[in-house]
């Protein structure tokens, strides 16, 4: 087998919590920021650094998504995903070819990933690790709770956030997926753990955080802004 690398979006999601609080029903996919889809710019640092790509989108949208990333390259997959973000990862894994070695799934929340974090977990799989997950230091004091009840502090230097993309050895992440069929786990790393697999850190970035709510497209806006500032000039 050979290095080659396939890149899975899932993007089938609703996106309610932005979606409700901003008045529309589009998928959050299909959100324009700065002119663009968020899910164009989730593609933008993945595409020089892959040879596949492959994206889940709701089934009414595929046409249209087709369309959006007509021009991408390496040329877009574009599939109906699946009732769940496992299933629309499942599906993406079922197009990728034969030859592929390393896979990394992304979240289309995460449109302002550097390449850099992109080339980091793709430099550490190609070292030898079999799971690698992009991270940042929490910020925030954190506490637990049980029962709605305040169950004492966490010692936020024992933790970290973990970004996208994550990458696997394709093979692992076809082993974890079939494992985890029918099972609720949050992320692919998740399920690669539940195999005895460690996953690997490598450093993430304050610019990959996760546009969920209104604020979080405002803070997005005002990057691209700046982006687009600095190009000008």
């Amino acid at each position: 087998m050979g290095d080659r690398v396939a890149a899975v979006i899932p993007a089938a999601g609703v996106g309610s919590r932005l979606g409700t609080a901003t008045g529309t029903a589009e998928p959050k996919a299909l959100r324009l920021l700065g002119g663009r889809s968020l899910l164009q710019w989730s593609v933008d640092p993945l595409s020089p650094l892959v040879d596949q790509l492959a994206v889940a989108v709701a089934p009414p949208y595929v046409v249209t998504t087709r369309e959006m990333l007509s021009e991408a390259r390496p040329t877009v997959t574009v599939m109906p995903g699946g009732s769940t973000r496992q299933d629309s990862v499942r599906v993406c894994l079922a197009q990728i070819d034969l030859d592929v070695s390393i896979v990394l799934v992304h979240d289309t929340a995460r449109p302002l990933v550097p390449p850099a974090v992109v080339q980091r977990v793709l430099a550490a799989l190609r070292a030898g690790a079999e799971a690698v997950v992009p991270v940042v230091p929490v910020i925030d004091s954190l506490r637990r709770t049980r029962r709605g009840a305040d169950d004492g502090s966490l010692d936020r230097d024992t933790v970290r956030a973990v970004q996208t993309p994550q990458g696997f050895q394709k093979d692992l992440l076809l082993r974890a997926h079939a494992t985890a069929a029918g099972r609720d786990l949050p992320d692919d790393a998740s399920m690669v753990e539940q195999l005895g697999i460690a996953v690997t850190q490598v450093a993430g970035s304050e610019l990959s955080f996760k546009v969920t709510r209104p604020l979080d497209l405002v803070l997005a806006e005002a990057v691209v802004a700046e982006r687009t500032a600095a190009v000008q000039q």
